[in-house]
């Protein structure tokens, strides 16, 4: 797995580093990438960001935004 930017923090809405290390692109099954300014998991082999809310990981395909798009 990649190296985030920035170390996930639970409490202050982050994700669980340790749900990081098993988390894996639904389509490709890859690694992702943590980006902690979007709130975002990146899956750079099928071009998506997956939004994370509440500290939840949206890992639908349907809710992902492609990484092409602003």
């Amino acid at each position: 797995m990649t190296e985030p930017t920035e170390k996930p923090n639970p409490e202050a809405g982050g994700v669980d580093p340790k749900l990081l290390e098993i988390l894996v692109c639904p389509l490709t099954k890859t690694t992702l990438e943590y980006d902690a300014s979007r709130q975002e998991l990146i899956s750079r082999a099928a071009g998506l960001a997956f939004p994370i809310r509440d500290g939840i990981p949206i890992m639908l395909p349907e809710e992902a935004r492609k990484l092409d798009e602003s």
